[in-house]
């Protein structure tokens, strides 16, 4: 039970099994031993070392949802929420962030579109976090609209041509093997002038132009790449030529489940944090947890975060039984953005003057937030493929 009374364990049963609660329990044994006592430095470093992922990748958690042949343990949507909720409750959402991108928004587009070849060179050394990855779509002019992107990709005999640049790429200094998005259709269709490429670092005219400077997630680094004449060899294409706007939309559902499940995770701990914090902070006399509006505001965000679980927990074991849920993880997206800004900005204001303190978790934790009603899918635009639908 935790400080708000509520254990996240027995409101889940419904939708895990005992392999779920097993994997739930090690992630957050991991993070108490792992995480928490060293992402002060972290954060000040501005990236999760490499040591942290290894032991990450040693311990199975980058290898949940992939094949046994591969090192993987092979499990479903279900398993990728329970990780990316623990992961949020560390409260350093830029060392959840930098593991989730590798394991849910970035090597997911080599797995799945990648070809036997490719996915033997690849995928051993990203399950044992050896190898960390890194997805490119991004640009000055194309975040959510996919099809604005302008880098470019041309065949010139057994190879293509790159040039262009990628913003706001998470992991972008970290990575190794970069999954990144070009047009090559010139004037066709947007949606099938895409393609995917498979990128190392230190390909000639490939350069991390520079690490940027962010509000939040201190601890993940942040990156624009740059690609002048980089020359791909055509076995590097993900895929088929073309169909890359096609296999950026379909991991879409993926990544805004796991972004809803992880800032669920952090409004989760962000209200437990502020319970204990107003349960011993004394105001006028009397603890601030006696004041009626205090404990009537904390009880009614604690119920819609609790709402808001259980619709990514619903979702996750819909999406594991292989349903196309566009409507539903736009849904949550939206929801579970804005609703985790909403509660790290009440959990400040109960915090008084501390909250506004860098020393204290709840400062830190309302400015990692911010992002997720942009990153993944603004909210205006996930209210938009909703309305679509309605």
């Amino acid at each position: 039970m935790t400080a708000s009374g509520f254990d996240v364990t027995s409101a889940s049963d419904f939708f895990f099994e005992e392999e779920h609660k097993m994997l739930r329990d090690q992630v957050r044994r991991f993070v108490e031993e792992e995480i928490k006592p060293h992402a002060d430095q972290w954060e000040r470093d501005g990236a999760t070392p490499r040591e942290l992922l290894r032991k990450m990748g040693a311990l199975g958690f980058f290898g949940i949802r992939y094949p046994e042949a591969y090192g993987g343990s092979a499990m479903d949507e279900r398993a990728t929420v329970v990780l990316s909720e623990e992961l949020g409750r560390c409260t350093y959402a830029g060392v959840a962030i930098t593991a989730l991108v590798h394991t849910d928004m970035a090597s997911v587009h080599l797995f799945n579109a990648g070809n036997d070849a490719q996915k033997a060179k690849y995928m051993p050394g990203i399950i044992s976090g050896e190898t960390i990855t890194a997805v490119g779509v991004t640009e000055p002019d194309a975040g959510s609209d996919v099809k604005g992107i302008r880098t470019t990709a041309r065949r010139e005999g057994d190879h293509y041509v790159l040039n262009g640049t990628k913003t706001f790429i998470t992991n972008g200094v970290l990575a190794d093997v970069y999954c990144i998005a070009a047009k090559t259709g010139g004037d066709g269709p947007a949606s099938k002038a895409v393609t995917m490429f498979i990128l190392e670092k230190g390909m000639e005219g490939f350069t991390v132009s520079r690490a940027l400077d962010k509000h939040g997630w201190r601890s993940s680094d942040t990156a624009e790449l740059s690609f002048v004449d980089v020359r791909v060899p055509a076995e590097n294409v993900l895929g088929e030529e073309g169909r890359g706007f096609y296999e950026i939309m379909k991991n879409f559902q993926n990544e805004r489940l796991v972004l809803g499940a992880m800032a669920m995770g952090e409004a989760q701990a962000a209200i437990e944090l502020t319970v204990a914090y107003v349960r011993d902070r004394k105001a006028f006399g009397a603890p601030l947890w006696e004041k009626q509006a205090i404990r009537q505001r904390l009880a009614m965000l604690s119920s819609r975060v609790e709402a808001a679980r259980q619709m990514v927990y619903a979702t996750a074991a819909r999406s594991a039984r292989g349903e196309q849920l566009v409507r539903e993880v736009s849904m949550i997206k939206a929801l579970c953005g804005e609703l985790v800004n909403e509660v790290m900005y009440a959990c400040v204001q109960f915090h008084g003057g501390m909250g506004f303190m860098r020393e204290s978790t709840i400062e830190r934790m309302s400015r990692d937030a911010r992002v997720q009603a942009i990153g993944g899918g603004a909210t205006e635009v996930m209210l938009e493929e909703v309305a679509k639908r309605m």
